[in-house]
């Protein structure tokens, strides 16, 4: 585990939702599953209190700590997406049970927020051309879920 982890604070969904996530990107695992050995006044002996899993390569903490806090799109998931097929791929998988936002952004079923953002679209956004990476950044304000023949087409002034 490395020495600083993201820590996704759940009401009781942890291991779903870790078991959910690792199941979408390549190079995630369930590491750990850390279960209570005594009950409390609001949970059972064997109930599930953090899984440690690695998502992407990244070192992740789902918590189940209770209803007293829910996610914020202040913090997202950023997942940077090689083509539009894994755009297309995790987007529709993400948002299934959750909602759309704006320029790639979701809230999937658990309240997570994730930016679903393919490569390319810095390079389009950085063009040295202000008109051409003007025209992408109108066309990305558009839009829901991100297009990329949509931006390149934007960039080109079709």
């Amino acid at each position: 585990m490395s020495k600083i982890a993201p820590c996704l604070w759940f009401d009781g969904q942890a291991l779903e939702a870790a078991e959910f996530y690792v199941s979408l990107f390549a190079g995630s695992r369930i590491d750990t599953v850390h279960r209570l050995a005594a009950a409390t006044p609001a949970t059972r002996p064997d109930d599930v209190l953090w899984v440690e899993f690695t998502l992407a390569g990244v070192d992740h903490i789902a918590l189940n700590g209770g209803p007293n806090y829910a996610f914020t799109p202040a913090i997202s998931l950023f997942a940077r997406c090689a083509d539009q097929a894994e755009v297309d791929r995790l987007w529709d998988a993400l948002v299934d049970g959750g909602r759309p936002g704006q320029c790639g952004w979701l809230t999937d079923r658990y309240g997570v927020t994730w930016q679903i953002v393919p490569v390319e679209l810095a390079a389009l956004m950085e063009d040295r051309d202000p008109q051409r990476a003007g025209r992408v950044l109108q066309a990305l304000m558009g839009m829901v879920k991100l297009d990329l023949a949509a931006l390149r087409r934007a960039g080109d002034g079709a």
